[in-house]
């Protein structure tokens, strides 16, 4: 694999993840720039490898996995064994940051943990990401995303309409936010080692984000002492800041956050002039108190024409700021998500496969993918030469099943 290009560019990164949250962090250094050594173990390995299997997919595609590791280097390592531990503790000698979402007790286990890693390489940014945090009562206990970033944080149940059921999140959506804020942490903590010299732990976690994700809410609910309404379209508050349906049944967001500001643009592009001044709804307070028969009327108004027409009348005004509810076919056709740089052209055997693209770009040292995701322990070989291990005895360890 060709020199990684951009921030990272130089970086030796050594990562023991599994499934998505870990991982995307590597994935997101990888991008950057980083030379990223997945240590792997033998069988499955990472078992993000089955979610090809889990999505009942019948192609040789593991879109999820490959979004996740791709720019990487694999190295099957039973850490299981002694020697095996010991070409990791030797990778990690020479690395600059260790980057894992195993849970603590378990990285301490196999003599990878925080205080065994630093005391043998100082220097070492050693980032981990748990479900719960480091400290606390539930420290240890297992998670995934659904349950520490969904769930628990708060967030399933503020998107919860009355009656309803809580909705499902979307496949690693705290695990990518957790990824990029480890990736952040060790982006930070190797600018203070520039200043001191010193590594140090970088934690984050899936409950943190979730928090975070929430912090709108929750700090207005430790300022007032009461928490936020879940919002209902049928009666918003602010009737310009809702979603409404277009003649075909398709959806899109009028976003006037300033009521006083985008009201009276509205009201004229709707053809209603006249509420302007109408005593129900000349003031943001009074459009609140009326909101349910304001929507209403809003939403027969809207069902007269197509998005795109609306559209065009919204962009004629300039003042009225609004956003298509849009699927995935239409995301992927959207000309501006494509001019954006949202989605990448990564190196694949000749030709290259489109994924999406981190969400940071550097205009000094830009990156650029390098190559999909590796196969289980493809660049094994390679990773133990680099490590002083000649042909024979590279041969001696797949042997006795230290390697593979």
């Amino acid at each position: 694999m060709e020199a990684g290009r951009g921030p990272m560019a130089g970086v030796r990164v050594v990562e023991l993840g599994a499934w998505v949250a870990g991982p995307a962090a590597g994935m997101i250094l990888a991008d950057w720039g980083a030379d990223v050594v997945k240590i792997e173990g033998p069988g499955v390995g990472d078992p993000g490898r089955l979610f090809a299997s889990m999505l009942g997919g019948d192609l040789p595609f593991n879109p999820p996995f490959e979004m996740d590791n791709r720019n990487k280097r694999s190295v099957v390592l039973d850490l299981g064994l002694p020697e095996g531990r010991e070409l990791a503790l030797e990778l990690v000698d020479q690395a600059d940051v260790f980057v894992s979402n195993l849970r603590p007790a378990a990285l301490d286990r196999l003599g990878l943990g925080s205080d065994a890693l630093l005391a043998r390489n100082p220097r070492l940014v050693y980032a981990v990401i748990t479900g719960y945090g480091l400290d606390g009562p539930d420290r240890g206990k297992a998670a995934y995303d659904i349950a520490a970033f969904w769930a628990r944080s708060g967030i399933a149940h503020m998107l919860t309409q009355p009656g309803q059921h809580p909705p499902f999140q979307r496949g690693g959506m705290g695990d990518h936010n957790a990824g990029l804020a480890a990736a952040a942490g060790i982006s930070a903590a190797l600018f203070a080692r520039e200043r001191s010299g010193e590594g140090q732990v970088v934690s984050t976690s899936l409950l943190r984000e979730g928090i975070y994700t929430m912090a709108f809410d929750l700090a207005t609910t430790l300022r007032f002492g009461v928490p936020l309404a879940v919002g209902q379209r049928a009666n918003m508050g602010n009737p310009v800041i809702n979603n409404y349906q277009d003649r075909d049944g398709r959806w899109f967001w009028i976003v006037g956050l300033e009521a006083e500001r985008h009201w009276g643009p509205l009201a004229r592009a709707v053809g209603r002039p006249e509420w302007v001044d109408d005593p129900r709804y000349a003031t943001a307070r009074e459009r609140a108190a009326h909101a349910t028969e304001l929507i209403a009327a809003l939403d027969e108004i809207f069902a007269t024409r197509t998005r795109e027409e609306w559209g065009q009348i919204f962009d004629a005004d300039g003042e009225i700021w609004w956003a298509p509810v849009q699927s995935l076919d239409e995301v992927l056709a959207d000309p501006q998500v494509q001019a954006s740089g949202a989605l990448c052209e990564v190196p694949d055997a000749g030709a290259t496969t489109t994924l999406p693209a981190t969400p940071v770009d550097f205009l000094g040292t830009p990156w650029a993918p390098r190559a999909m995701a590796p196969e289980h322990g493809e660049h094994t070989d390679e990773i133990l030469a680099e490590l002083g291990r000649d042909a024979e005895q590279i041969a001696r360890l797949r042997t006795e099943k230290v390697v593979a």
